[in-house]
């Protein structure tokens, strides 16, 4: 195969896999069952261990599932969330969203790899202080 014949075809293949990516029915498929906060509303959260946390925002409650162990979750005083792709944390698989803990032993940044919101019946089977 010639040289040109190699870039057409690589160019083909780009341009078909770029509108593949691209199909907007498929993207407002996939958006329409997220639920999206933002990370400034949340008021009070719980951590269940050093991978879980639960926050409140509003009447609703989100399960935030971290990517590692984060030591000083369960022992912190403050809590906030930071999203990389603006002020919004939404359900799903996590792209830049970092839970900041402040707690006796300083700061500490854990990624958050998974958002959930919980349904009532989720929430209501939560032991107390797993509720945020």
């Amino acid at each position: 195969m010639s040289r040109t014949a190699a870039w057409v075809t690589a160019a083909a293949i780009l341009l078909a896999a770029g509108c593949a990516s691209n199909n907007p029915d498929q993207q407002s498929a996939s958006n329409a069952n997220r639920q999206c906060f933002f990370a400034s509303s949340v008021n009070s959260f719980a951590a269940v261990d050093t991978r879980t946390v639960n926050v409140r925002v509003g009447a609703d409650v989100y399960r935030l599932d971290l990517m590692n162990s984060c030591r000083n979750v369960t022992m912190n005083q403050r809590m906030s969330l930071v999203s990389r792709t603006g002020s919004s944390v939404c359900t799903g698989p996590s792209m830049g969203t970092t839970l900041i803990t402040r707690g006796v032993n300083g700061q500490q940044r854990c990624q958050v790899r998974n958002v959930t919101l919980l349904s009532p019946a989720e929430v209501e089977a939560l032991r107390p202080r797993d509720r945020p």
